[in-house]
């Protein structure tokens, strides 16, 4: 038993090492969270990887929801398997934008297959595909987080400590408003930079069927993001309108960024990539 818990320390120093190095090859580290689900965080978290690419930037995006990976739903990536023996490690799988992407969901057997995992096994493959993927030369690296402030935020916090910060996705309501506090208190508690909150689903973008103009209709309220922003002292990023192109593209696999450019939605998130962009450029002059 002591010989395997020293083969084992052994095996963790030498994947520490690695991790290590992948990440000084990788300029900006985001993780994308939110306090609770159903609140557009992978959505989010997809487009932001896109649109650091539609602004000249290489890009890749790391699915750590270890039992809701979904990125690769939202990609068109759904059923591809990765490379287990590159000659630098895993070889993430390439979308057709020219983003990398690493996934529990390409090693299972089924997109139906359940992952049950408690913990300590979560943090392993976290740790596995920061050290072990073959990230090579990154200009960015969004990092989907499951909801809440478990076990993958600690991990991802504690793994790379030079990431940049995390931006926290919430919608108007107060129960999700709540738990944003939550989140904000954990990254402060582990000194992760709070890079900004983003209040998806604010008001509904509705498109006459008759006339085909828009309207935007305040459903289920508007300005409660911002208003916890103000509170906490914590940059406001901007706000998200419902459009039913959004949940459209990505059941198809098509980001809303690249599929509706000219929509109000994605000139408000091209804004709120901009915002980030600068934050974190500056940041490390």
């Amino acid at each position: 038993m002591q010989v395997d818990h020293e083969k084992r320390s052994v095996e963790i120093e030498k994947q520490m090492k690695m991790l290590e190095h992948n990440m000084k090859l990788i300029k900006h580290k985001i993780a994308v969270m939110s306090g609770k689900g159903g609140v557009g965080k992978t959505t989010v978290a997809v487009n932001l990887a896109m649109g650091f690419k539609l602004m000249g930037y290489s890009s890749a995006i790391l699915d750590a929801d270890v039992t809701g990976p979904d990125v690769p739903l939202m990609l068109g990536l759904e059923g591809r398997r990765i490379e287990l023996t590159g000659p630098f490690g895993m070889m993430p799988v390439l979308h057709e934008s020219g983003i990398k992407v690493m996934s529990l969901a390409f090693l299972l057997q089924t997109p139906d297959t359940p992952v049950i995992w408690r913990g300590p096994l979560k943090t392993t493959v976290i740790r596995q595909f920061l050290a072990e993927v073959y990230w090579d030369q990154l200009d960015f690296l969004v990092i989907d987080l499951p909801p809440g402030t478990a076990d993958e935020p600690m991990s991802v916090g504690q793994l790379i400590p030079d990431l940049d910060g995390v931006v926290i996705v919430t919608t108007p309501q107060d129960v999700a408003l709540l738990d944003v506090r939550k989140s904000i208190g954990m990254a402060r508690i582990m000194n992760v930079p709070v890079l900004g909150i983003i209040e998806n689903m604010s008001g509904l973008i509705f498109k006459c069927p008759n006339c085909g103009k828009e309207t935007e209709i305040d459903l289920f309220g508007k300005g409660g993001g911002e208003k916890v922003a103000k509170e906490m002292s914590i940059p406001f990023l901007g706000q998200l309108p419902i459009d039913v192109r959004i949940p459209e593209g990505s059941d198809k696999g098509n980001p809303f960024v690249i599929k509706d450019p000219d929509s109000p939605a994605a000139k408000a998130f091209m804004s709120i990539v901009k915002k980030l962009e600068t934050a974190v450029e500056g940041a490390k002059q």
